[in-house]
């Protein structure tokens, strides 16, 4: 598939012993550094945008800088940020850095929590400044705010106005910013409440400060910041002063998992990768739930306390499907019965001729959902061969040729088919020359099957914008010369944009909505096109709460999943193949029962978590709708994908 852009990975250690212990059991004080590196390298699918890491010494003494940080752009950031941290050593002596008394009180990145970012981003903004953890600075610890996260706000607009309303005046109007202000503000008020109190029982200079950070509370800070947040995100935050803390959205659209023992608690947004680096037992593994915090106060007590009450639980399966490491327990089972419960619509593609059917996936990320097919036609082969012998028996005492003839006939033939071969070069931006060097993203297995006799199924996680398959896949896989083509998809057909961390956005860029519009158009009902930017139009002058409605669902309304996807063949067609192609896709009841606790499909059914996701969904297509075909007035259509036609 075409590759999707993900905001982002989130990583996170606070240290529970001296750094004198870690130095004595695990022969370095650095145990802390090391293992955050490894958090962050095995959730680097996770983001190659940019990568940041920070940290918080607890004991430093006052002159002394106790929160640092680190940030590098492109691919290579995570070794980039790490190898800048381990050249501040790199002149000190073995015994020095092997001394963690010293450490801890004279070099940096010498601290008791570290914070790790991977960012992807999904909003168009790049550059050194929008890399997470980002740094609010005070004179006092305790004000000292660094905040990292995997979210997407969709009501910016309300949260930027809440603030400036009380004064503040942000730098940039991004959504990290504005969080960071907003939970900076309210970090300030909890400080200044705790010193008020210190104040009243007759504390003086460090005595004040002494008992602001050790009772400064960051869950009384989330529950004033939080409830005015929409979208899907997880919160990271630490202060200057040792509190430690990550939340989790109420509906639980971005994932959050933490593990905690005498010697460290860390969280991190996959599962398999706490389990890895610190060699444990998936059972040993918590998900972080809805609206819920971790906190680490100062002392290195823990505490979880529900921030927000939490709505129907809407985790994102997109997660399941494409984005997560597929090496989590769950998340392999569920890829596989994905696959598997695509038989029966697959058998019906290739008229029932498995004997001269290849079963192949398009790397790399549809491999364990090629697993889960094959399965199902294993199982379905077994069920027949059981049946013929079952008729044997019943007949006659069959002879051993009989069973040889059943058992050894027929199989399941499977070949890897398409390899991934080179990465295009960003520097090669003149279009002919590119689309050119697209077609020679995938290579193909010469004689893998038998021309013109043997169909080919191919199976992809997910079928998104349609740009790869007719760009390079389908022209590739043509030159084997199948029988016929079937494609595919894992998922269900991705119609509506997302808006809580995916690089999915704008209406035109999905191959099935550019589908359903042709057919639209093919079948004379374009007034619904009109209709439906009529209630979006009006949509947008309501107020967000009252938000109720998808009025895109009339787009689709009129046409099968199959009418979509026949006409999707129509468009992604390259001029010159003739080979019959069909693509399959998964059904929404077919995600559903693979994935029963994953609930957040407002991809492919439209029905999104919050408010604020249905009000960007119309201001999609009203965007779409003013730039692609006017105020209803008839005029000629370009749609990208697409051919060009006339308005009726």
């Amino acid at each position: 598939m075409e590759q999707l852009k993900h905001e982002c990975g989130v990583a996170m250690i606070r240290l529970l012993r001296p750094l004198e212990y870690y130095q004595q059991k695990y022969g370095t004080w650095m145990y802390g550094l090391n293992k955050l590196y490894l958090l962050m390298e095995k959730q680097h699918n996770r983001g190659q945008e940019g990568a940041g890491m920070a940290c918080v010494k607890m004991e430093a003494h006052a002159g002394e800088e106790y929160m640092f940080r680190e940030r590098a752009l492109g691919g290579d950031a995570i070794r980039e940020i790490f190898q800048n941290v381990q050249h501040r050593y790199r002149d000190l002596p073995k015994e020095r850095l092997r001394d963690a008394t010293f450490a801890k009180h004279s070099l940096p990145f010498a601290g008791e929590i570290y914070m790790g970012h991977l960012r992807y981003s999904t909003t168009g903004k790049s550059g050194l400044s929008y890399v997470h953890p980002f740094m609010r600075r005070n004179n006092w610890r305790a004000k000292n705010l660094c905040l990292c996260g995997n979210f997407n706000l969709t009501n910016m607009d309300e949260v930027f106005a809440e603030i400036t309303s009380k004064g503040q005046h942000p730098r940039i109007y991004a959504d990290t910013y504005i969080m960071l202000e907003q939970v900076g503000h309210r970090l300030d008020r909890e400080s200044e409440r705790l010193y008020n109190i210190a104040r009243q029982r007759n504390l003086q200079g460090m005595e004040i400060t002494r008992f602001i950070e050790k009772n400064i509370e960051v869950n009384n800070v989330l529950r004033t910041s939080a409830p005015l947040w929409d979208g899907g995100y997880v919160v990271c935050g630490m202060t200057g002063s040792g509190e430690m803390f990550a939340m989790r959205d109420p509906w639980g659209i971005r994932p959050a998992f933490w593990y905690r023992d005498d010697e460290v608690v860390v969280v991190a947004s996959e599962r398999p990768v706490i389990q890895t680096v610190f060699d444990l037992e998936t059972d040993q593994i918590q998900e972080l739930q809805p609206g819920q915090s971790l906190s680490v106060r100062k002392s290195g007590e823990v505490s979880f306390a529900q921030i927000i009450k939490p709505y129907e639980r809407r985790a994102c399966c997109f997660e399941r499907i494409y984005f997560s490491r597929g090496s989590d327990r769950d998340i392999y089972k569920e890829r596989k019965a994905l696959g598997e419960q695509l038989t029966e619509r697959i058998t019906e593609s290739v008229g029932g001729d498995i004997m001269h059917t290849v079963f192949s996936f398009i790397p790399n990320t549809a491999e364990v959902a090629f697993y889960g097919m094959l399965t199902g036609f294993k199982k379905q082969m077994n069920r027949q061969k059981v049946k013929r012998m079952y008729e044997l028996i019943e007949d006659h005492r069959p002879t051993l040729e009989e069973i040889k003839q059943i058992i050894g006939g027929e199989y399941v033939r499977s070949e890897k088919v398409a390899l991934k071969d080179i990465k295009l070069r960003t520097f090669i931006t003149e279009g002919n020359s590119r689309n050119d060097l697209a077609t020679h993203v995938y290579d193909i297995t010469y004689g893998s099957l038998e021309p013109y006799v043997d169909n080919l199924v191919i199976i992809d996680d997910s079928i998104v914008r349609g740009t790869t398959l007719k760009e390079s896949i389908i022209r590739i896989l043509d030159r084997l010369h199948p029988k016929k083509i079937v494609i595919v998809s894992s998922s269900p057909q991705v119609r509506y944009p997302d808006y809580y961390g995916i690089d999915m956005a704008s209406m035109e860029e999905f191959i099935a909505f550019r589908a359903a519009i042709e057919l639209l158009h093919d079948k004379g009902l374009t007034h619904i096109i009109d209709d439906v930017y009529a209630q979006c139009k009006q949509a947008l002058a309501t107020k967000v709460q009252e938000l109720t409605e998808n009025h895109v669902k009339a787009i689709y309304e009129p046409f099968t999943d199959e009418d979509i996807s026949t006409k999707m063949v129509e468009m992604l067609r390259p001029s010159g193949v003739t080979t019959p192609i069909e693509i399959v896709y998964q059904s929404l009841e077919g995600l559903h029962r693979a994935c029963p606790d994953f609930k957040g499909d407002w991809y492919f059914s439209g029905d999104y978590p919050t408010k604020g996701g249905l009000r960007m969904l119309n201001r999609a297509f009203v965007n779409y709708y003013e730039r692609y075909c006017g105020a209803g007035q008839a005029e000629t259509q370009q749609l990208p994908g697409a051919g060009t036609r006339q308005r009726r």
